[in-house]
């Protein structure tokens, strides 16, 4: 179901406004050439814009409730019940990574077809299935068969950056898309808290072990993941200009008929198609335009993000995509920083639970769950920092700007694992616990802040293929988790996997530095 804004009073704004806080329930303003809004209407749920922006970080919250359920519950529960070495809970979860990598880089070119809310809905509902036959799993084989089409669920981010990727304008999009990812991110953190809190209660009830981890799965996931997906269905939008195939409507195809291409530095993106003046009046009927304080300006195109349109992928397209040196910027530094996070988030619960569950009287699962959770429920701050820090530092330093807040988040990030894993590599049985969160914390924090301004930096990059970028970008971030993961699985030594981590992140991000981008 489509729904509309109606209205006629389209005109040519020279850029976006200042901002007011009245923008946050008043309808979107709207960039007229390519329909995309310089604000962020967050509590006008009338609002097309506000409604893509909130069904996209919801969609991709609710993935992690089946996608991430299992780390927090394998520690205790899920290994003794189904009897796994160390050695079959750590394949596991590269199993699980793996379904994800390979399901990202197959979704983007979908949602470049077929649009983000459909490919979105579509994953939820195939992720369900899987999430429903969680308590089928007998053995480690069969656990391995559930994580992996439950990793499907992973994908949910390709759809959450395009969309709100297309509905929103560069002056704001890093904020936006770090906000969507960010609380979509918290939803790894909140999966621990609910996961563990739900199995005690339901082992307190008297149900076993057994049957309490596999209950769960059926009480959160399932009908979560469906309710959300319906909601998607019914309440989103497709494009700006209504209906995905109606997105070539749009003012910018006249603008570009008789204005010239904006400039680039880098040769890295193809004109726009032209389309008929017919095709553009037909938003009046449908859009509400809101003009800024200078309404008789004539728009500014001086980026390839201000025309582009997403176009299916060809062969042409795909042989441009992964020559251009813009594709592996991105694509490596998000190798680093979500690599990171998902190791942290795979990882640290096993990590907190052998080094104190002896030592420290209470230190159950439970506990280990929550510590853990920490650096989930960080994401409602950091990740959308690190897009609105990208937003700032481009207003003054271009694209450039962004590239290196970027890659400094990395750098520091991975300098941190190295202290940390050193540490612990030093102090393997008298490791302090808030030394230890503290270190991890703040690599987990400029993990995140990394996070969020790659994907401001991801609208510059092919931005013809918005959706087939942000699909090979959060791929890598899956292939860097499983990389990382399998350091874990054979460097057991304490520490020694943090610090050879750390080490690979900080040399890959000073690499990226000599990687140009566009001026703007």
């Amino acid at each position: 179901m489509q729904h509309h804004s109606t209205g006629k009073n389209i005109k040519h704004a020279g850029g976006p406004p200042a901002f007011t806080w009245g923008q946050l329930w008043s309808p979107a303003t709207v960039n007229p050439v390519n329909l995309k809004s310089y604000t962020i209407p967050f509590f006008n749920f009338n609002d097309p814009y506000a409604r893509a922006f909130h069904l996209s970080w919801l969609g991709f919250f609710v993935a992690f409730l089946s996608w991430f359920a299992f780390p927090p519950l394998i520690p205790d529960a899920i290994k003794s019940d189904l009897k796994l070495t160390n050695a079959q809970v750590a394949n596991s979860n590269i199993v699980a990574l793996a379904a994800t990598l390979v399901v990202r880089f197959a979704v983007g070119p979908l949602v470049d077809a077929y649009g983000p809310r459909k490919v979105m809905a579509g994953i939820l509902i195939l992720g369900a299935i899987p999430s429903g036959l969680a308590g089928t799993a007998h053995n480690a084989n069969t656990l391995y068969v559930i994580r992996f089409f439950i990793g499907i669920l992973g994908g949910t981010f390709v759809p959450c950056q395009a969309w709100t990727s297309a509905f929103f304008d560069k002056n704001c999009v890093g904020t936006v898309n770090a906000l969507v990812g960010g609380w979509g991110n918290m939803g790894g953190g909140a999966t621990f808290a609910i996961m563990t809190s739900l199995y005690q209660g339901l082992v307190a009830t008297g149900m076993t072990q057994h049957v309490a981890w596999r209950a769960s799965f059926a009480i959160v996931p399932l009908p979560c993941l469906l309710v959300v997906a319906i909601m998607i269905l019914l309440f989103g939008q497709d494009h700006p200009a209504g209906k995905w195939d109606e997105r070539h409507n749009v003012t910018v195809a006249v603008i570009t008929e008789s204005e010239p291409k904006p400039h680039t530095e880098l040769s890295d993106e193809k004109t726009t198609s032209s389309k008929s003046k017919s095709k553009s009046k037909d938003l009046e009927n449908r859009v509400t335009v809101h003009p800024v304080e200078d309404p008789d300006a004539e728009p500014v195109l001086s980026s390839s993000v201000d025309v582009a349109i997403n176009e299916p992928l060809t062969l042409k397209s795909a042989s441009k995509i992964v020559l251009n040196p813009l594709t592996w910027l991105p694509a490596l530094a998000y190798f680093t920083t979500f690599g990171l996070e998902l190791a942290l988030d795979a990882q640290m619960a096993n990590v907190l639970f052998g080094l104190y569950s002896k030592r420290i009287h209470g230190f159950d699962q439970t506990k280990a769950g929550y510590y853990t959770s920490i650096f989930g429920f960080l994401n409602l701050f950091t990740r959308p920092f690190g897009g609105y820090v990208g937003d700032c530092v481009y207003r003054t330093w271009g694209t450039k700007g962004k590239k290196y807040w970027m890659l400094s988040c990395g750098f520091i990030m991975g300098i941190s694992c190295v202290a940390g894993g050193v540490y612990l590599y030093e102090h393997p049985g008298t490791s302090q616990l808030p030394i230890l969160m503290g270190v991890f914390s703040v690599a987990a924090i400029f993990s995140e802040f990394g996070n969020g301004a790659n994907f401001a930096l991801v609208p510059h990059c092919n931005s013809y293929n918005n959706g087939v970028m942000s699909g090979i970008v959060g791929s890598f971030g899956n292939l860097g988790g499983i990389i990382f993961a399998l350091i874990f699985r054979f460097q057991t030594t304490s520490g020694k996997a943090f610090w050879i981590m750390g080490a690979m992140c900080a040399a890959i991000n000073a690499i990226l530095v000599v990687i140009p981008v566009p001026k703007y």
